[in-house]
């Protein structure tokens, strides 16, 4: 019989252990987010970028069945380069272990797991959340309500400006799901600095984050996640009158080739790729880099802080 248990590898493990600072990282950017070859590479740097500023990365993704958190080169590469990697969100996790597939983690699945292991922090590009024309469609991301059951903190760009973001923050407050931003009042819009709506609550450093945490623990009242988002300073934002013309024409070719569901996000995201000539993709991977920095700088004052607290 399959043992069907999460396996930490062994850095992760250990970190875990003497109450080190770990940051999770989502697997599906790896497999489904860039275009190969960069896959690899940007996944690589990500996790440096988590080790530069302290913490342990503990990328997670599914290999023959087996859940793993903290994959090693190997096991990173495999993501990166075989074909047929199932796209798994949390309930996806049992039949894809049972029929022994190899997987790369939602956000939402990744979110569910790394708590379930004991990581707190947890770094990704953007957000999933409601779709367009989801009144008619009731296309909404399962990352939202597992946010909503579970206590960790995710490091975002907000979410992606594809998504209807005002019916998504209506959402995260509807399911009790925290939101602040990083040093400002303003959600995020992914690829944009501003997606054009306020926000009711702000931190000013990683050391602050850590104090919220420490706050939703020590209150014991609510049991779900926080969304801390990061904006691209403006100067590094895509360039908002090519965004905006992009997605038209986006939105525009998903209701003449009838694509909906799973497929909708691969391909705007494909079609900004290739309409931008790049540009989106340089400030996707310039969006989680910054993210898995400041996650790692939450998880090192969070760690900190517990330490502290047991001295």
């Amino acid at each position: 019989m399959t043992n069907f248990h999460i396996s930490l590898g062994s850095e992760v493990a250990d970190a875990l252990r003497d109450g080190r600072p770990v940051v999770a990282l989502e697997s599906t950017i790896v497999s489904h987010g860039l275009p190969r070859p960069d896959n690899l590479r940007v996944a690589r740097e990500i996790e440096q970028a988590v080790r530069d500023a302290g913490a342990v990365p503990a990328t997670i993704g599914m290999l023959a069945g087996e859940l793993r958190v903290g994959l090693d080169d190997a096991q990173l590469t495999r993501l990166a380069t075989v074909d047929g990697v199932s796209k798994l969100s949390v309930r996806d996790l049992a039949p894809a272990a049972a029929t022994g597939a190899d997987g790369a983690t939602t956000v939402a699945a990744t979110s569910a797991v790394a708590a379930a292991a004991g990581i707190g922090v947890f770094a990704t590009g953007g957000l999933g959340g409601v779709h367009r024309e989801a009144t008619q469609t009731f296309d909404e991301s399962a990352d939202l309500v597992t946010l909503a059951r579970t206590p960790i903190a995710v490091v975002c760009a907000g979410v992606k400006s594809i998504l209807d973001v005002g019916a998504t923050l209506e959402r995260l407050e509807t399911l009790g799901v925290g939101v602040v931003g990083y040093r400002t009042r303003r959600f995020p819009g992914f690829y944009l600095t501003d997606a054009g709506f306020d926000l009711d609550w702000s931190v000013e450093s990683p050391e602050q984050v850590a104090d919220v945490l420490a706050a939703r623990a020590a209150h014991g009242v609510h049991h779900g996640g926080l969304v801390v988002a990061n904006p691209l300073p403006a100067d590094e934002q895509l360039d908002p009158a090519l965004h905006d013309r992009t997605l038209t024409e986006g939105l525009a070719a998903l209701a003449r080739e009838g694509i909906t569901g799973k497929a909708v996000t691969p391909f705007l995201l494909s079609h900004f790729h290739a309409a931008t000539e790049g540009a989106s993709l340089t400030v996707n991977v310039r969006i989680i880099l910054r993210n898995a920095d400041l996650a790692a700088r939450i998880a090192v004052a969070a760690a900190a802080r517990r330490t502290a607290g047991t001295a």
